[in-house]
């Protein structure tokens, strides 16, 4: 069930309305029953390796805990870990290695006839595995009791609104909260459902009628060189942002309105001043997922500065597998990883070059300078993330800047003037509201302005939905 769909607009009053209404020692059972339904509207059947995953992990928590030997606990942490990670490698990486090993076999002439597997990647299997292993971890680490309440810890991996695309919670900010009791309370109502509006008016008017444009180019990009390109790479980045944000956005505040506090996701990554900010800023979920338990189980930075420069460089290399089983993924990750090793190499030289300049005397050219060339170096990211393949991100990395015509007359993108003036406003709307985050706390803001002024900016979100809205697609995030 998509949070842009009509379905949601109803399963989503319903389920809080009877969540607020059932007694509390029912509401568990209510919300796994909701979560179940949501995730098998998608591929009902599907639901069965998301119930593989919770049974291996729920009796792995209980068995580490109840065992006395290091050694003992140490195996069923590594039977979870392998049993969990050969479900996500069968769905979605087997077919990638096979292809890469028949090609192997074939270019040195062997006999290889392995086929790959004919089956559909579960929607979100990413994101419920890696918060099922951030469970047992944190049980083998001793932070994290293990959970006996085999429907409480079923609904700590299926709570819908973070079910298919997170964030990927730790245990101990979320599985508690499963035992509390939350009251109606107004205005956390309030606060959560004009959450979910800005998330909806990020997806579906802005990254919604960013894709018609990216889907135009990118599908065809030896169609097209220069300006097109760099417009569309350029948008993809708002889309890709806004479209992820703006689940999150939903999911976050669509949790809230129960009562339940989800962690942050995002915080205006583009206003970063560097890409080791830049992911302090995106995903954040994910990127502490991966700093907690590859980066530190590496050895993180208490090692030698050759070994922490290989943890950094695994860390993003794995990160880019993780989304995706394709080479693209794989040269974004290591994309970014090598964007991270030349920062920490050149810091002092660039930090001189800075004094020389005189750079600090102004900085808020030097910030501005350091955020465009920061999201320049994320947009080129962007480029392998999206293209659909190695060759068609090379042909738009090496045209970019090719045929730099100013002549827009004749360029065909998908959209028209409208259309373009729809994007751009839409995104200066948004980057204003970011702005204005740096100096007042909009949800402060909000609910100290009269009752007209909130309401009448509710009403424009609602209508632009609504009148400006692209048709509704699938969110991005969902192939992971």
């Amino acid at each position: 069930m998509l949070f842009n769909s009509l379905a949601f607009l109803i399963f989503f009053p319903v389920v809080t309305g009877l969540y607020f209404i059932v007694p509390h020692r029912f509401r568990w059972f209510l919300l796994l029953a909701a979560s179940s339904f949501f995730y098998m509207s998608f591929i009902p059947v599907y639901i069965l390796i998301l119930a593989l995953l919770i049974v291996i992990d729920f009796f792995a928590g209980v068995f580490i805990e109840d065992s006395a030997q290091k050694r003992r606990k140490l195996f069923f942490l590594i039977a979870s870990l392998i049993s969990t990670c050969a479900v996500l490698f069968v769905f979605k990486y087997f077919n990638f290695f096979n292809a890469n090993f028949a090609y192997i076999a074939e270019f040195l002439h062997w006999n290889y006839s392995i086929e790959s597997l004919k089956i559909i990647l579960p929607i979100g299997l990413s994101f419920h595995t890696f918060q099922s292993l951030s469970y047992v971890i944190e049980v083998y680490r001793g932070r994290q009791k293990a959970e006996r309440n085999f429907g409480i810890y079923a609904l700590y991996v299926m709570f819908y609104p973070q079910l298919v695309a997170g964030p990927i919670e730790r245990p101990q900010n979320l599985l508690h909260q499963f035992y509390e009791e939350h009251y109606f309370d107004y205005k956390r109502v309030v606060d959560g459902l004009r959450l979910m509006l800005w998330g909806l008016f990020k997806k579906i008017v802005i990254a919604d009628n960013i894709a018609v444009v990216v889907n135009t180019v990118y599908n065809n990009p030896t169609n097209y060189s220069g300006i097109p390109l760099i417009m569309a790479t350029v948008l993809f980045a708002f889309q890709i942002f806004c479209d992820f944000s703006g689940y999150s956005d939903i999911a976050i505040g669509s949790a809230q309105v129960m009562g339940f506090k989800l962690m942050k996701n995002f915080d205006r990554p583009y206003f970063a001043k560097s890409v080791s900010e830049f992911w302090r800023r995106w995903h954040i979920s994910l990127s502490t997922w991966f700093k907690d338990y590859v980066y530190i189980s590496l050895g993180g930075s208490r090692v030698s500065l050759l070994r922490k420069y290989f943890n950094v460089f695994v860390v993003f290399l794995i990160s880019g597998f993780w989304h995706g089983a394709n080479w693209t993924f794989i040269i974004w990750g290591s994309l970014h990883g090598l964007y991270l090793l030349i920062s920490l190499t050149t810091a002092s030289l660039r930090e001189r070059v800075s004094d020389k300049l005189g750079l600090g005397k102004i900085p808020k050219f030097r910030d501005m300078a350091r955020i465009g060339i920061t999201f320049s170096l994320v947009a080129v990211g962007w480029v392998f993330f999206r293209a659909n393949s190695l060759s068609d991100a090379w042909y738009i990395i090496t045209h970019l800047f090719a045929n730099l015509s100013l002549n827009l007359a004749g360029i065909k993108i998908g959209t028209n003037w409208n259309g373009l003036l729809i994007i751009v406003g839409s995104i200066f709307f948004m980057e204003f509201v970011h702005v204005l985050q740096e100096y007042i706390r909009i949800k402060e803001f909000f609910s100290d302005r009269s009752l007209w002024i909130r309401w009448s900016v509710y009403f424009v979100l609602v209508w632009a939905i609504i009148l400006l809205g692209a048709k509704s697609t699938d969110f991005i995030y969902f192939q992971f």
